[in-house]
């Protein structure tokens, strides 16, 4: 048994040593590709590699970068796990506040601020490169909490209608959205058009009244905030039902200019840090941004508040703003966009809404008077819905979602950023991976923010970066080990300083003579330098890295290499051994200068427990038969010696079957084996068993094949095993061949039929044929009959004398 598990461990080795060297071959690890001449440069090499700082870890010639390698790597090459620098990222949570479970209509009335949707609220993530950390993020919507509504309307003339059913508005949304928060605030705003040409007419009489006919229009306007966010629902009716229809020139609106003060003038508008909606209600389509160099409006939008009075000044200033230039204003403010707008132009607002997200579009009947439907039915699809953001990530940086929606299921709309169909008081999570790809120029910390869109909470993550090792801050400043302190002596190496040269800082660069150091690195009798495999700095040889990283250069002059030792089957050492300085170091039980002999004899072990029958010795796991008449990889096998199945043929023929040539004199000459029937040639002994076997087939007299096997036990007694029942050759099927005779006899009698037949129909046309032609030929005698008298009779008359 101890010999048995002995044999697993070494082909266990072996196998092992097989796939590091088809690793090896395949081109080295990353970390050694780095070339890191620091520990914090191998850390950043990849999130496997670490740097040996043990002091005499390196051979000769080995440049400082060996010190880094994975991890593996190292400590196979004798670097104490303790002295392998290898730090880890982490994640530490500062704020974890539970999110707030809380019922519409509960006694305790609720600050905004004192709600919580998201957990966590803060969390510290150290980064290691290409090591990503992971976070749970939670999200629940709470119910009954607060809601601003900011109602804003296109005043230009076709609204007419539509601002009538607008008046009453206030108390009737008021009254709705009670149903779902206690905490409910209305505002109301309203644009028409920059107040320059073309959009309006400029003639003073126009200024006054836009409107044509007896019709009493307000002066045009770009955007005005009629109502700041109330609680009042009378007031909002009160103060819209003052307002007028205004008037314009050009179909499209100046709607985006409006939006934009809406959105930045939070002070003036009233935004509460709650759930902020903003109803945008018009008839036509918008201006943006380009479009005011019609009125000779070139500057960009600014994207800042310019509200006097509660009016927009600036419209004459600056241009539309852009539709990304919204978006990112409605987002940095968390305010969700409800389109509200006729069937004529539902395409346009829908393409406008798949550019901002979380937004809605609503048809909006003729004559608005649908308004507080579609804002409920928006509300209920915007907050069935969580998509996470994060803000601008430093350079280098990656961030990725894993979304696990109601009832845990996995959405992958948005790239895992997304959940959907979820109802208030709904909980879901997010699966956040954090990974840094480099480090920070100067290795800053940062900070990033994860929120949901629309909302005001949000999780801030100060991103830390690992770009050094501890053992850095451990360095000991002009140490004596670096050449009487010419250097920082640091995570098991010098970092010379500025002037230095050298592994220890011995050379300066300012004294250093390149002829004379050369001289340290040639081999006596030799005049290359490193052997041609390195170079010479400060008097020692560096031996220069091939492309392959883990091929390797070493020695004092670099005259050793660990790839070109012999090789078997295509391997370095046949994969049996390590090469050192090109001699292969065989493992246990190999030997030969490519390892490729084994002193394994378990190949050679015949059945008999002999080894190579005792015919032969083995050498390198393969049988030499000293006996040339025996061969196989055991020795088994003799092509000249009287076969063992014919010998015993007549024998086992005899004693099964009682036939044969041995029949009468089967009980003197054949009872030397103990003879055993079996059923089929599966019953038969197989190979593999102790005893030496030998599988035959024979013929008996009646031409039947016969199986049986042979073999001699340890005790020297032979055994046989014959199939009971030989296989015959089975006699002639008379009726197929009656069948077959019958049928020739009659296909052969219709051939004849038919060739006769044939030769008949050729004979008689030929016949017919000869017959036509003398019919052709013939001559007949044309006299007429005498008896023949015609019944024409021709009388001349004497006195005509045809005239």
């Amino acid at each position: 048994m101890a010999e048995t598990n002995l044999t697993l461990l070494t082909w266990a080795g072996i196998l092992c040593c097989l796939i590091w060297s088809g690793s090896a071959q395949q081109g080295g690890s990353d970390c050694i590709k780095a070339n890191a001449k620091s520990c914090g440069e191998c850390i950043q090499a990849g999130p496997n590699c670490g740097w040996c700082k043990k002091t005499d870890f390196l051979q000769e010639g080995e440049p400082t970068s060996a010190r880094c390698d994975d991890l593996a790597a190292l400590k196979s090459k004798g670097c104490p796990e303790q002295d392998i620098e290898n730090p880890r990222g982490s994640k530490r949570v500062l704020e974890d506040r539970e999110v707030t479970n809380r019922k519409i209509g509960a006694a305790e009335k609720l600050k905004p601020e004192a709600i919580t949707q998201i957990q966590p609220q803060k969390l510290v993530l150290q980064l290691r490169v290409g090591e990503p950390q992971t976070f749970s993020l939670k999200f629940k919507r709470a119910e009954d909490y607060p809601i601003d509504l900011y109602y804003l309307m296109d005043l230009s003339y076709s609204m007419k209608d539509d601002l009538e059913n607008v008046k009453s508005l206030g108390t009737a949304l008021m009254r709705e959205m009670e149903k779902i928060t206690s905490d409910f605030r209305i505002g109301f705003g309203s644009f028409v058009e920059k107040t320059v040409m073309p959009y309006i007419s400029t003639t003073p009489a126009k200024l006054r009244n836009p409107c044509t006919g007896d019709q009493n229009c307000t002066s045009p306007f770009s955007y005005k905030n009629v109502l700041s966010l109330t609680s009042e629902g009378n007031k909002f009716n009160e103060l819209v039902g003052k307002q007028h229809i205004s008037g314009n020139l050009d179909s499209p609106e100046g709607g985006f200019d409006a939006i934009m003060q809406v959105a930045v003038c939070g002070d003036q508008i009233g935004w509460r840090n709650v759930t902020r909606l903003l109803v945008f209600s018009t008839d036509a389509g918008f201006h943006f941004a380009g479009d005011g160099k019609l009125g000779g409006i070139v500057l960009p939008n600014d994207g800042k508040c310019h509200l006097e009075n509660n009016m927009y000044t600036m419209s004459h200033y600056y241009d539309y703003p852009s539709i990304a230039h919204l978006v990112q204003k409605l987002s940095e403010n968390n305010i969700q966009t409800i389109f509200a707008v006729t069937e004529e132009f539902q395409a346009v607002y829908k393409e406008l809404k798949n550019l901002i997200p979380k937004s809605a579009v609503g048809t909006l009947s003729s004559n608005s008077s649908n308004v507080i439907q579609l804002i409920i039915d928006a509300y209920n699809s915007l907050s069935s819905e969580v998509i996470l953001e994060n803000s601008k990530l430093p350079k280098g940086v990656t961030i990725s979602y894993k979304s696990y929606c109601k009832n845990g299921v996995n959405d992958t709309q948005e790239d895992g950023r997304k959940c959907s169909n979820i109802s208030i008081g709904d909980e879901v999570r997010f699966e956040i991976n954090v990974t840094a790809n480099e480090c920070p120029k100067k290795g800053q910390n940062e900070t990033i923010k994860i929120k949901p869109l629309g909302f005001t909470e949000e999780v801030e993550i100060n991103l830390q970066f690992i770009c050094d090792c501890l053992c850095q801050s451990e360095g000991e400043p002009n140490s004596p080990a670096c050449h009487d302190g010419n250097g920082t002596f640091e995570c098991g190496a010098c970092r010379c300083n500025e002037g230095r040269i050298g592994r220890l800082c011995e050379c300066s660069t300012d004294e250093v003579n390149s002829e004379d150091m050369d001289a340290y690195c040639r081999r006596e009798n030799s005049t290359e330098i490193c052997s041609n495999n390195g170079e010479c700095i400060c008097g020692q040889c560096v031996c220069k890295k091939r492309e392959n990283t883990n091929e390797v250069y070493s020695g004092k002059y670099c005259e050793c290499d660990n790839f070109n030792c012999d090789r078997s089957n295509g391997l370095i050492c046949g994969g049996n051994g390590i090469c050192k300085c090109r001699v292969c170091e065989c493992f246990p039980n190999f030997t030969g200068s490519a390892c490729d002999c084994s002193l394994d004899t378990t190949p050679c072990m015949a059945a008999n427990g002999q080894i190579c029958n005792g015919r032969g010795t083995c050498e390198c796991g393969t049988c030499n038969c000293t006996d040339p008449k025996f061969q196989g990889t055991t020795c088994e096998m003799c092509q000249t010696c009287l076969g063992v199945c014919a010998e015993h043929k007549d024998c086992v023929q005899c004693r099964a079957f009682e036939k044969g040539e041995k029949k009468e004199t089967c009980s003197q000459e054949c009872m030397h084996f103990n003879m055993t029937r079996v059923e089929s040639r599966d019953k038969l002994p197989q190979p593999g068993q102790p005893d030496p076997l030998s599988h035959c087939k024979e013929k008996d007299v009646d031409d039947c094949w016969f199986y049986f096997t042979y073999s001699v036990n340890s005790i020297g007694e032979a055994n046989v095993h014959v199939v009971e029942t030989p296989e015959c050759p089975s006699g002639p099927d008379i009726i197929p061949i009656v069948a077959g005779v019958v049928a020739g006899i009659v296909l052969i009698g219709l051939a004849l039929l038919l060739i006769w037949k044939l030769l008949m129909i050729i004979h008689d046309r030929r016949e017919f044929a000869k017959f036509e032609k003398e019919k052709m030929n013939a001559k007949w005698d044309t006299g007429e009959n005498p008896i023949y008298k015609s019944a024409v009779t021709t009388v001349v008359n004497p006195k005509y004398e045809g005239k």
